[in-house]
């Protein structure tokens, strides 16, 4: 199933906030499976932030990973595999087999060395493959706006070959 499809059928919440939260550090896939990049998004969020469920699904996973704890809500509904979100680090507040609706808290952001300032690390997964979680949050559509004075600068010619 497409991610445009989703967000038709989602209902989907930022998992810290409101209001939506300073994106500290982007998207950055790697450019293959076992290079370096950046497998999700980092939300500003002060230690202690209940961490909501962004849509409704089931927790799958609960508990330490690599000494950071960690949660993951599977999607019912989203394609086969399903979607999988992941938030680090977090201190767990539901135990894995519970069924969550949008906003029910799952977890607490807990300090970790991740983000230069406290923050929640938003991951998604189709199976092994992981996509922009920032794709399925309803933004507002970009506006071109004019350059002052409300036209563009005109180019001049310079037969020097100069720059203007």
């Amino acid at each position: 199933m497409h991610l445009t499809i989703l967000l038709a059928t989602l209902t989907l919440l930022w998992p810290v906030g409101p209001p939506p939260p300073e994106i500290v550090r982007g998207w950055e896939p790697p450019p293959g499976p076992y290079a370096a990049g950046h497998r999700g998004v980092d939300l500003a969020a002060p230690p202690g932030t209940p961490v909501l469920a962004p849509a409704a699904g089931t927790v799958t996973f609960a508990g330490p990973v690599g000494g950071r704890g960690a949660v993951s809500l599977t999607l019912p509904g989203t394609g086969a595999p399903p979607l999988r979100m992941t938030f680090t680090p977090v201190t767990p507040l539901v135990p894995p087999g519970t069924r969550v609706a949008p906003g029910t808290p799952i977890g607490k952001v807990a300090e970790g060395p991740h983000c230069p300032v406290t923050c929640l690390h938003w991951g998604l997964l189709r199976g092994e493959e992981y996509l922009n979680p920032l794709l399925l949050t309803r933004r507002a559509p970009s506006r071109l706006l004019p350059l002052a004075g409300g036209r563009a600068p005109r180019a001049r010619h310079d037969p020097e070959g100069g720059r203007p």
